[in-house]
């Protein structure tokens, strides 16, 4: 399987989303995949709504980790068993339009490219739209420091080109970490301007919290990139600054829809 897809969903806990996650995946109009669900010692029947799907499509498989460890663990796990060509990424509680996979599969053989992401739109828990996403054509290393506009759901990567390349151990912006430390091994990643998947924006979602959010990138940019405090000040104000135009661009919405 030359251009096998592994798809790494970490799962805690979700089993009020796996079924429509998994069946997301299934309904794929691209077949050369395989779906490494790696179960972060759930408490509830996440794994039971798994193995059923085992049972239809022998493509799934699950790994059980016998403590809590977080989702970079998690992935990592998923990465280090993984034997396709492509390694994407897909969250417990997200889902991806058929079409995904055969349009950045195509993407990337055509133009040779190791890292690409999609454009996305956010639902709420019930699966109700909530906003459409769309990011820059291509960014490189500097310009994601600024902003990460790669959403976890719709990045892949090739590892013909680059290798397995693995995600730094931290509980939180885990994903940015690893665009940016792929970054420094090609110059950009270039973004498939279609709308191929949906992101699930969750009440207890660290995205919900954005204080704790803000604190999770400043943590990024001083021990993980290893920026002086003057580097991570001006990536920080930017970060900062996109934030607050997005709020305001979020409430002006909300007064013109009335």
């Amino acid at each position: 399987m030359h251009n096998l897809v592994s798809i790494i969903t970490p799962s805690f806990n979700s089993s009020g989303f796996l079924n429509k996650t998994i069946e997301s995946v299934i309904n794929q109009s691209y077949s050369d995949w395989e779906l490494i669900i790696v179960d972060d010692a759930s408490s509830d029947d996440s794994c039971l709504i798994v193995n059923n799907f085992i049972q239809i499509d022998q493509r799934i498989k699950l790994i059980k980790l016998e403590k809590n460890s977080g989702a970079a663990v998690a992935r990592n796990t998923g990465i280090e068993a993984a034997n396709g060509r492509f390694i994407a990424f897909l969250d417990s509680d997200d889902t991806w339009l058929p079409e995904k996979l055969f349009e950045q599969v195509n993407f990337m053989l055509n133009n040779d490219y190791a890292l690409t992401y999609t454009q996305y739109h956010q639902v709420d828990e019930d699966g109700n739209l909530l906003n459409n996403l769309n990011f820059p054509l291509k960014v490189n290393y500097h310009e994601l420091l600024k902003t990460c506009v790669i959403g976890c759901l719709t990045a892949m990567y090739d590892t013909n080109i680059i290798g397995k390349v693995y995600f730094p151990l931290i509980r939180k912006r885990q994903d940015f970490a690893l665009w940016l430390k792929i970054l420094k091994i090609v110059p950009y990643a270039y973004c498939l301007p279609l709308d191929l998947a949906g992101y699930t924006v969750r009440k207890d979602s660290i995205s919900a919290n954005k204080l704790k959010a803000a604190q999770y990138n400043w943590y990024l940019y001083r021990n993980i990139e290893k920026l002086n405090v003057f580097k991570s000040i001006y990536y920080f104000s930017h970060y900062a600054i996109r934030g607050i135009i997005r709020s305001k661009f979020k409430a002006l919405s909300k007064v013109l829809k009335l």
